[in-house]
């Protein structure tokens, strides 16, 4: 039989968490690499260019699964203290 409850959808708070999750592994990768982490990842959100991100354990891969401004928009809010 159905149920007449509602189902409730929340999309931001898991979209921030998975954002989350992608940075810290890339982060990880560029670490292991020697790479300044820092300076890459904003490389690459100013440029657009993968190739400021390694291609180690997929990260360059794994970034491309959000969008820029998502990402920007993401670490913006973390900065001021903002939670999704």
């Amino acid at each position: 039989m159905a149920s007449d409850k509602t189902m409730s959808f929340k999309v931001e708070k898991d979209r921030s968490l998975k954002t989350k999750e992608i940075l810290k592994e890339v982060y990880q990768a560029l670490e292991e690499k020697g790479y300044n982490p820092i300076n890459q990842i904003v490389g690459y959100i100013l440029s657009g260019d993968p190739t400021y991100i390694t291609s180690h354990k997929e990260a360059r891969n794994i970034i491309k699964a959000i969008e820029r401004d998502e990402l920007l928009e993401s670490m913006v809010k973390n900065y001021i203290g903002i939670e999704d």
